[in-house]
């Protein structure tokens, strides 16, 4: 029967790593079987020392966390997956749940929470920093709020009201056309048809939309 958890991880960070570090390794049945502050060297280390949780950095140089992640499953590893992060943002929230993590940390609270979140990878249980867990509950509140006062919003497609996100991350009509794989002119279209739908009046009235509602748009 195995008798520790073993433990690799990857933040390009070498004060984060040795806190973490620290605190894992004073909780009996855990070590810590490597390091890396890149991408690549963390896949290449994980494939090598077969941890059971790898803790990784979303971003971090070469290769992000989220690339990893997706190399780890390709590959199959046994590995249980935990993001560290500095970002209370919905949508690196979701890109970690599609990645296969289910333990997603803040770096603020990490050295904190992190032995109870390596508890929960071992168990196959999901562990979410509690403020990301409030914030996600709030930014539903602040949502519903928002769509009751402007009741149109409801009436944006569903690839107008991604259009209206990449505006609010303040993607061009260029940049938006790539991402979605569609012409300039479409993009143009769906603007002007969120703005008619909104009811929005003024030069840059939708960026301004977007900018001052990002964290509540649908």
């Amino acid at each position: 029967m195995k008798t520790e958890t073993r433990i690799f991880l990857a933040d390009d960070h070498p004060l984060l790593r040795e806190g973490l570090r620290k605190v894992i390794e004073r909780e009996a049945g855990m070590v810590v079987v490597g390091e890396a502050d890149d991408g690549e060297q963390a896949l290449a280390l994980i494939d090598e020392s077969h941890p059971d949780v790898a803790i990784l950095d979303v971003e971090m140089p070469k290769m992000g966390g989220f690339e990893v992640a997706r190399a780890i499953r390709e590959r199959r590893l046994p590995v249980e997956i935990v993001f560290l992060t500095m970002h209370r943002d919905e949508d690196i929230f979701n890109k970690a749940l599609d990645a296969g993590a289910k333990c997603y940390v803040l770096k603020d609270s990490a050295v904190i929470e992190i032995v109870g979140c390596i508890k929960a990878a071992v168990k196959g249980e999901h562990y979410i920093s509690p403020s990301v867990s409030s914030y996600l509950v709030n930014r539903s509140a602040r949502a519903g709020a928002l769509s009751r006062l402007m009741p149109t919003l409801q009436e944006l497609t569903d690839t107008e009201q991604r259009v209206l996100r990449l505006i609010a991350d303040y993607k061009t009509s260029k940049e938006i056309a790539s991402h979605l794989g569609v012409s300039h002119r479409t993009v143009e279209n769906h603007r002007t048809n969120i703005t008619n739908k909104l009811g929005l009046r003024g030069t840059h009235a939708l960026l301004k939309f977007a900018l001052e509602h990002k964290s509540e748009l649908p």
